[in-house]
């Protein structure tokens, strides 16, 4: 006999529903305790709120402050934003999503627009959340899909899917409009009301977006030097005919990704040459230069080649580690939860930073620190001193923040700011996230040479999130140069690693999900061998090998 009612419970509380019910309806029940849902996690995995739930299923709805929710939510606005201008303009003028940048994303446009065709855009964009259109999920045969987006002239599209093996694909319908979003996608249109388009240029408009952290639309705030590295990579792009997943997957089958590794990495090597020979031409007044970027950015590397470049000009680089410069333990400040707090500014002694820069900068000799974390003391057992051509590089998460070496004059410091900035889309509307090349590497190397599983990384990875949106990410505008160490094939690399790992995740694991997410985002690249790849590469930090 067929149990009519259900039981589930929705975040802790035991409720009886019909069967069939589906979570948007249940979602409706609870509509008045926070935010609006965007998806749900049913017993730890991610479904859309059309999924209609089981006896004694456990649900936790997600809103845009969940990481996971607000992709999706992004994605949807995607959607809406291809619907809006396909009302508008009828195919004459379409959107390409090119980057995220300040907790927002950069659009592009076929035709140039103006100020006012962007206001319709967005009224057009409200009157759709408002009339609250259904999202509706379509199976289709993959042929089919290729045949509608043919008919479209959406050729980024085809491509992708001509790479994919799958005899069905999933499209989502919103009104007599089809788009292949790769995500899931919200069930409709009402949820998506906290929005702001932001005019750049003829040719360039900022989506806007609720952050993870408040929920909120922050300010918008223009980073002219992170817009010149997406420029010149989207210019390389164009040149080298490698724009997307499917143009690198292209290379890769025709047996020409060796040739490309090759310019890829000599185009890597030549950035930071650039900025020793500018270092050079200051005729010795450069004498500090301050290294920082998020995890898994590949500094160590970048550092020890910026060294190897250095002394190849007569320079005699001497690194120092912020490190080194860590309080003792007693004096470690602690977060609320009681547990030390290493990421946080204050937990460097500055007064001795300051001190012994400005020192060796004076001539002097000094006792450098170096810091025992098994004691959680410093020990000063080694002397520096700076010859005339001696210069220091020093690396840590807060050599940007303008709080260091106040006393020193600026030109007499160069900062670098550094991070995997750039990566192939995967078409016009589906862009890859700038954290998960970090994440992906991290969890190569954090197997490798620490043993943690996917899920160990998953699971701390929140927390180095946190650090750097507080530490390092409000002062990458101090830097002089913004240094990409993103390499363009590296997702067809990385996969040959990861992906072997991302399977051992569970389905009753937490970061199951996520896990699931970033699978799907690797199935668009075809794998290739590490080889090829030499032993001064940034990628060879986590995938070994490294001749560093």
């Amino acid at each position: 006999m067929i149990v009519e009612n259900i039981k589930v419970s929705v975040d802790g509380m035991e409720i009886e529903v019909s069967r069939g019910t589906s979570l948007l309806e249940i979602s409706k029940m609870f509509k008045s305790k926070g935010r609006r849902p965007i998806v749900a996690s049913v017993n730890d995995i991610v479904h859309e709120l059309s999924y209609t739930p089981n006896d004694n299923d456990n649900i936790v709805f997600l809103d845009v402050t969940s990481p996971l929710a607000n992709r999706i939510y992004v994605n949807g606005l995607i959607l809406l934003l291809n619907y809006a201008f396909d009302e508008l303009y009828h195919g004459k003028n379409r959107i390409t999503v090119k980057h995220s940048v300040d907790k927002a994303i950069c659009i592009e446009v076929d035709e140039d627009i103006t100020k006012e065709d962007l206001n319709n855009v967005e009224k057009k964009i409200k009157a759709v959340v408002e009339a609250n259109l259904p999202i509706n999920k379509m199976t289709v045969l993959k042929n089919e899909a290729i045949d509608y987006f043919k008919k479209t002239n959406d050729t980024s599209k085809v491509r992708l899917l001509e790479y994919m093996t799958s005899t069905y694909v999933h499209l989502y319908k919103i009104g007599n409009m089809y788009n292949y979003i790769f995500s899931k996608m919200p069930c409709e249109t009402s949820c998506l009301s906290e929005f702001k388009l932001t005019y750049l240029n003829e040719k360039e408009f900022i989506l806007q977006f609720p952050s993870i952290n408040t929920g909120k639309i922050k300010d918008y705030v223009h980073h002219e030097k992170l817009f010149d590295v997406f420029k010149e990579a989207k210019e390389w792009g164009k040149l080298i005919h490698v724009e997307n997943s499917s143009d690198l997957n292209k290379v890769v089958s025709l047996g020409y990704m060796d040739h490309l590794i090759r310019i890829s990495e000599t185009l890597m090597n030549n950035r930071i040459l650039d900025q020793v020979k500018l270092i050079r031409k200051t005729n010795n007044k450069v004498k500090v230069v301050l290294i920082a970027g998020p995890s898994s950015s590949g500094k160590t590397t970048a550092c020890t080649k910026l060294a190897v470049y250095l002394h190849s000009f007569g320079l005699t680089p001497k690194m120092i580690s912020m490190d080194d410069f860590f309080k003792d333990r007693a004096d470690t400040p602690k977060k609320e939860n009681g547990e030390y707090d290493f990421e946080c500014l204050e937990a460097i002694d500055l007064k001795l930073f300051n001190k012994t820069i400005k020192d060796l900068l004076e001539g002097k000799t000094v006792k450098m620190p170096t810091f025992d974390f098994y004691s959680g003391e410093k020990k000063f057992k080694k002397e520096m001193t700076l010859l005339p051509t001696d210069i220091l590089l020093i690396e840590g998460i807060h050599a940007l923040n303008p709080k260091l070496l106040v006393d020193i004059n600026r030109d007499v410091k160069y900062k670098i700011y550094l991070s995997p900035l750039t990566s192939v889309n995967i078409d016009r509307d589906n862009r890859i996230y700038l954290t998960d090349n970090r994440l992906l590497r991290r969890m190569i190397r954090d197997n490798r040479t620490r043993g943690y599983t996917v899920s160990d990384t998953l699971r701390l990875w929140k927390d180095v999130r946190e650090g750097e949106e507080k530490y390092i990410f409000p002062y990458q505008d101090e830097a002089d140069f913004v240094f990409d160490t993103a390499l363009i094939y590296e997702f067809c690399l990385l996969k040959t690693y990861v992906m072997p790992l991302l399977y051992s995740v569970k389905t009753d694991d937490p970061n199951y999900s996520e896990a699931v997410r970033l699978m799907k985002v690797l199935d668009v690249f075809l794998p290739i061998p590490s080889e090829a790849i030499p032993a001064d590469s940034i990628v060879r930090e986590f995938i070994g090998g490294s001749c560093f």
